[in-house]
């Protein structure tokens, strides 16, 4: 008789036995499944947070410009850039904060340069902003589709002062009086910077600090375009090397200060690859797990049919084939084994991977912010520690699915356990004789 058949008619001869291994290849495979799922999961979470948090790269040197700022946008390096050009204007049709008192340089409209104007070509970029301690509270920011367009962000102060809003136009000369710029308010953000106590000049009240997009900046300035620094956000940590070599190589290395804060990044991102790491171990010990357990069961299923293989044996069947039976029978229970995982991972797959991320994935809160420093001759470096962040969107929830990747991979692992579990046992017993095997079973 063929041992395919044979292998059927055993099945179906015990059944209780084959309900028995059937449950626990069900389980072994959606473990399994589960595994590779949250796997899966897990990676498409941390390569959304690196996009959406990432690890912010301050660069300053002394002569740097928005040009050279510019050079060290490299493509597949850096997600997102901005740099920051401060100069000094006159509004038009406004008044000014003043903090009054001798020495305060609060002459009104008539100061020379009474506002902090900042260019910058992605407001959300700026620490203040990308961390939370500075917020916009009406409109929105400035952003790389503003490049030129005449816009501009205002302090809450400022607007409540004048009266001003979003929508309204708002008037500035350059510091010399040559030139000017109209620009439409699109925003108003609020600074927790407290006015000082003491008498200051009007363009260091944080109130008298407005932002516009670079060429607006560059028109009001009255020297040369001297950026004060740029940040640029990058995928990961490890990618903080190639973009210190990079800025090394365009600004050179003298006096070049260097500040990575990773802090948003490992609270947010160190996590998701944690559980990462979890499903990895999680698979490779129920691979394990499952091996044995199977082992156990089939070494006693063959310990007690010696009958039965002596006395195949003796009418003279291959012993490869009644080998190969017991690898047909096992490997027969795990495919429907299989197709029910897969069923209950698309049931309840999603809440499961929730609920998991959800758990796992909360930040560290004793994370510190870390700075690189690079090497070679003349290459400075900074440091600075910052407020703990949070991405400039929320994270998408992760999207748990059953793809056919996963059910191969899961498929392969059952198929090798079958193997395992049937050949390890098996040959202890087939390496007897048809004699002794048939005088065990007497």
């Amino acid at each position: 008789m063929n041992f395919v058949k044979r292998a059927g008619l055993s099945l179906s001869g015990r059944r209780s036995r084959t309900a028995a291994l059937l449950g626990v290849f069900v389980v072994i495979c959606a473990l399994l499944l589960g595994g590779f799922l949250l796997r899966g999961a897990a990676a498409r979470q941390e390569a959304d947070a690196q996009r959406a948090v990432g690890v912010d790269v301050t660069v300053g040197r002394k002569g740097l410009t928005a040009d050279l700022a510019d050079r060290l946008d490299v493509p597949g390096l850096v997600h997102r850039y901005t740099a920051e050009l401060p100069v000094r204007a006159v509004p038009r049709g406004f008044t000014p904060l003043t903090s009054g008192g001798p020495g305060a340089g609060g002459g009104g409209r008539r100061e020379r340069g009474a506002l902090e104007v900042h260019g910058v070509r992605d407001l959300g970029l700026l620490l203040p902003f990308s961390y939370g301690s500075t917020r916009i509270t009406s409109g929105r920011g400035i952003g790389p589709g503003d490049a030129g367009a005449h816009v501009a962000v205002i302090e809450r102060r400022l607007a409540e002062r004048n009266g001003l809003a979003v929508g309204d136009t708002l008037r500035l000369r350059s510091a010399d009086g040559r030139r000017s710029a109209v620009s439409r308010i699109v925003g108003v953000f609020r600074d927790p910077t407290r006015d000082p106590a003491r008498p200051m000049p009007s363009h260091m009240l944080p109130g008298n600090l407005l932002y516009v997009p670079m060429a607006t900046a560059r028109r009001l300035g009255t020297g040369p375009a001297r950026v004060d620094r740029a940040v640029y956000r990058i995928g990961s940590p490890d990618r903080a090397e190639r973009l210190h070599a990079e800025a090394a190589r365009v600004l050179g290395g003298g006096g070049l200060r260097f500040t990575v804060n990773d802090k948003a990044y490992r609270d947010q991102v160190r996590p998701i690859q944690r559980v990462g790491a979890f499903a990895d171990l999680v698979v490779h010990v129920i691979a394990l797990a499952g091996a044995l357990i199977l082992s156990l069961l089939v070494t006693l299923q063959v310990r007690e049919r010696r009958g039965e293989f002596g006395v195949l044996l003796a009418l003279g069947e291959k012993r490869w084939k009644l080998l190969g039976q017991h690898v047909v029978e096992v490997a027969a229970v795990a495919l429907p084994a299989l197709a029910l995982a897969a069923l209950a991972g698309a049931l309840g797959g999603q809440r499961v991977g929730d609920a998991f991320l959800d758990h796992h994935g909360d930040g560290d809160t004793d994370s510190r912010s870390s700075s690189s420093s690079g090497s070679g001759s003349g290459s400075g470096s900074g440091s600075g520690t910052v407020a703990a962040g949070a991405p400039d969107a929320p994270l998408a929830a992760p999207t748990v699915r059953v793809g056919p990747a996963d059910l191969g991979r899961v498929a392969g692992i059952a198929l090798g356990i079958s193997l395992v579990a049937t050949v390890v046992p098996g040959i202890g017993v087939l390496r007897l004789h048809p004699r002794s095997l048939l005088l065990d079973a007497a």
